[in-house]
């Protein structure tokens, strides 16, 4: 524990290791890459799984994809495939073989390498809330996201060992102009955090920019950045059918630079997708292999990413619903899908909860244990996601570790060894019928690691936790926050890339950033 403590302090000060200050006494687990060991949920028998792949290529073969950029549409003639105005057909072989070049697994390497991350191989990865408009806390309430509030959930990020990457702007800052924006945004997060990193394929500059940003930050070569994936960028199908302009251009231009894509539909089933799991899955994995075999014709190899967000909408009112039964088994049965196809799945930590309360909770909570079920390998928006999305909150962030860490102690070696030791049979002779563990050596020698220790949960009796001032979970939740925020120190960057970094984001800004309709 004493070398894993110095390790961390040389990489981020007191950020992942708060506990030296800290007046709350938050332990944290290491740094490290969960395994899932435990056996896929599938709910799929292979027939089914069968019928659910061949539907997925009768509407690439029969109906189509809508391609809206101008360049993917000539690499599909390219290609050979049936172009008609936008409307792109593929055959199943086609799409099969060039899935089938996508590599199993693969690595990403930020600026920091002992924050490199595995995707693929059995693990699963967990990732910051992404993109939201607002932002809630117990001091301000609902109000639009600003930049100080985006950097400070990039601390609670970069804080959280259980976070192994940083996706998108944890709240999307509204108080800096569009044009401009993901270039503050990438400053604050190349500085604040040292992990992994994503770009939003929206246009051009952006992509590029954010490229050239992780670049100078790894003090990389530009062979260096390209030979191997330092980044990511995640898209979105327009379901039902549609890819847009912007995303596909995002991912071609990563994937020629030899860096990661995800593609991700976003399936609503009842709305944006038949109101059955089996179509809505079918219509997702459709929209998803097309864009992959796009990319793996063009860069063969290509690290990517199937991404699953089918869930359901209330068909009361049409809003989506996240962390159903329905949510759960779609992610399983893309799982199944995934491993067919030989490709690693994203899902997401998800809920349409308003406020971090116990819906927010139990919904995220299932939207969680569905990604462990499947199999899921990055785990996008696994801490902080209110509202389906449209809110950030700081308290439900740090809960959220709360689960995540449970997570993680679950699939610990420890918890399942069946050692001499671990049978503990000379331990039960030694107390037999009439004694207590409490006060066994096998229990002194082990008790303060045998369990998993919560930072937040509160184990007391009721008159204990009232005695203490009664704090509800989302309280404790804030104090958790404001501590950190007060306590954090951001990891080590040289200097001389903290300024050539800095000189890039000015001579940008003076250039006009990125084209905005305002």
């Amino acid at each position: 524990m004493a070398e894993t403590a110095t390790r961390r302090r040389r990489s981020g000060g007191r950020a992942g290791n708060a506990r030296r200050t800290s007046t709350l006494a938050i332990r944290q687990m290491p740094w490290r890459l969960p395994l899932n060991t435990d056996r896929p949920t599938e709910p799929l028998d292979a027939d089914e799984v069968a019928a659910i792949h061949d539907a997925a290529m009768r509407i690439l073969e029969e109906i189509g994809i809508e391609f809206l950029n101008e360049e993917s549409l000539g690499l599909f003639r390219q290609a050979g495939c049936i172009v008609t105005g936008t409307n792109v057909r593929m055959g199943r072989d086609f799409v099969m073989e060039m899935v089938g070049r996508a590599p199993a697994s693969f690595d990403i390497t930020p600026r920091n390498p002992e924050r490199r991350i595995t995707l693929g191989e059995g693990h699963i990865l967990f990732g910051n809330v992404s993109s939201p408009p607002n932002y809630w806390d117990l001091e301000t309430g609902k109000v639009p996201g600003t930049r100080a509030q985006c950097a400070d959930l990039l601390r609670l990020t970069q804080y959280f060992n259980c976070l192994h990457f940083a996706g998108g702007y944890p709240v999307e800052p509204v108080d800096v102009h569009a044009s401009v924006r993901h270039l503050d945004v990438l400053f604050d997060k190349l500085t604040l955090t040292d992990k992994v990193v994503h770009a939003y394929s929206l246009g051009p500059e952006r992509v590029e920019d954010v490229m050239e940003m992780v670049r100078i930050a790894g003090g990389l070569s530009e062979d260096a950045f390209a030979a191997r994936p330092h980044m990511y960028t995640n898209i979105n199908s327009t379901s039902p059918l549609k890819h847009d302009i912007p995303m596909i251009d995002g991912c071609l231009r990563c994937a020629r630079r030899g860096q990661a894509v995800v593609v991700t539909p976003f399936t609503l089933a009842g709305a944006m997708a038949p109101v059955t799991m089996a179509g809505a899955v079918a219509l997702s994995i459709a929209e998803a292999l097309s864009a992959i075999a796009l990319f793996q014709y063009v860069a063969p190899g290509a690290p990517c990413v199937i991404g699953t967000f089918t869930s359901n909408v209330d068909m009361k009112s049409g809003a989506p619903a996240f962390g159903t039964p329905e949510y759960m088994r779609a992610t399983q049965m893309t799982g199944q899908m995934a491993r067919f196809y030989g490709l690693p799945l994203r899902s997401s930590g998800v809920c349409a909860a308003n406020v971090p309360d116990g819906q927010a909770m139990w919904e995220t909570s299932n939207s969680l244990w569905a990604a462990v079920q499947s199999g899921t390998n990055m785990v996008y928006h696994a801490a902080g996601w209110l509202e389906g999305g449209l809110i950030a909150s700081p308290e439900k962030f740090v809960m959220d570790c709360e689960i995540l860490q449970m997570i993680q102690r679950y699939f610990e070696p420890a918890i399942t060894a069946t050692a001499p030791d671990d049978l503990a049979v000379e331990a039960i002779r030694g107390v037999g019928p009439n004694g207590h563990f409490f006060g066994a050596d096998h229990t002194q020698e082990r008790y303060e690691t045998a369990f998993y220790e919560p930072f937040v949960s509160d184990w007391r009796n009721y008159e204990a936790w009232a005695l203490g001032g009664a704090v509800w979970t989302a309280e404790r939740a804030h104090r958790v926050f404001k501590e950190i925020i007060a306590s954090f120190e951001p990891p080590h960057m040289d200097a001389a890339i903290h300024e050539e970094l800095e000189a890039f984001v000015s001579r940008r800004k003076a250039e006009g950033g990125a084209p905005t309709d305002f």
